[in-house]
């Protein structure tokens, strides 16, 4: 065919198959954290997967953030008080 006439099936779209994987294009605002940012953006992989390859970067994703938050929960932070520490004087 010449350039001015696109071949049969050409058009746009044509060979997309409507029963494949679909972008779900669900919108990701940045948290502030990159390692959860990051996390986050893993999840547009499930764009490209059909739905039985989603539960791999689910559990991938979910993974990471118990990490992440279990990360936050082993650091230092200021020494609690012991009990024994406070003296009260009982005075009246």
């Amino acid at each position: 065919m010449s350039d001015l006439m696109p071949e049969p099936g050409a058009e746009a779209g044509a060979h997309d198959d409507p029963a494949g994987p679909a972008p779900l294009d669900v919108p990701r605002e940045p948290t502030g954290d990159p390692r959860v940012d990051a996390l986050v953006e893993r999840l547009a992989d499930v764009d490209h997967l059909d739905t039985d390859g989603h539960v791999e970067v689910y559990e991938d994703v979910h993974g990471g953030l118990r990490e992440t938050l279990s990360a936050l929960d082993a650091r230092p932070g200021p020494p609690v008080p012991s009990p024994a520490s406070h003296t009260y004087d009982n005075r009246s």
